[in-house]
């Protein structure tokens, strides 16, 4: 049975995707069976992995509102091992279709779990919000990653993250772990970056990531050939790290 994790912070910008991609690719590279959830309207994991958002037939859409069977909704990638749900833009719209109905905070997770058999890990790429998508992405998951991008407003939205995971453990009896924060956009070089990385290792309440996402064109660059940073650039720092990374994990 997959290992289900959420990629979530409600601030944009931040790394969620890149991790969601490069994480994934390196678990993939692991031998690991993974399988990646691209869960935002805006679809940038799943273009970033060669999927037309505007060409998709089948989405995550259809599969967790039941219109078509989990096996035609799930794409592989370029990678051996690596799997991707893709996302288009009509996502948006199960937000409204969604707000009525039973157990409407369910939907993502009774997809994922026809799905879990089949891999090791399971990541879901959520969007930058904390809206009914959000929580349907968390109540699917057993953890959280919570990339921090190393600047001080991104501390400040911590707070409502950590205080949303409390919500949905206290109304949804959903025992969802913190796996940890994970600084993105890193410079050691920058004054700023280390207090970041100070503050968010004194004061986060939970676990902090050894590993470090550096700030890297190659990482910003590798999206737009439609690959993840093991196939653009190996030999790249992000590279690196995202492969420290996926050992953390692992």
């Amino acid at each position: 049975m997959a290992r289900v994790i959420a990629i979530c912070n409600q601030k944009g910008g931040v790394g969620k995707t890149t991790t969601a991609v490069n994480l994934g690719g390196y678990l993939a590279c692991a031998g690991k069976k993974t399988l990646i959830v691209d869960f935002d309207p805006q679809a940038n994991a799943s273009s970033a992995l060669g999927q037309d958002p505007l060409r998709v037939e089948a989405s995550v859409y259809h599969g967790i509102l039941g219109v078509d069977h989990p096996d035609n909704v799930v794409r592989p990638s370029t990678l051996a091992n690596l799997h991707i749900v893709p996302s288009a833009p009509h996502l948006a719209g199960a937000m409204i279709e969604l707000v009525d109905l039973p157990e409407r905070e369910y939907f993502l997770r009774k997809f994922i779990n026809q799905l879990r058999h089949r891999y090791e890990y399971i990541l879901i790429d959520l969007p930058p919000s904390l809206s009914l998508l959000t929580v349907n992405g968390l109540a699917a998951s057993d953890e959280v990653i919570i990339p921090v991008q190393a600047e001080y407003y991104s501390l400040e939205g911590l707070g409502q993250l950590l205080e949303t995971v409390n919500l949905l453990k206290k109304n949804l009896s959903h025992e969802l772990k913190v796996n940890g924060a994970l600084l993105t956009m890193f410079d050691k070089r920058e004054h700023l970056s280390r207090e970041v990385a100070k503050e968010l290792r004194t004061n986060f309440p939970h676990p902090v990531f050894e590993t470090e996402i550096p700030r890297s064109v190659a990482l910003a660059e590798a999206p737009s050939f439609s690959k993840p940073i093991m196939l653009y650039r190996p030999d790249s720092a992000g590279a690196a790290a995202y492969e420290r990374l996926a050992k953390e994990i692992i």
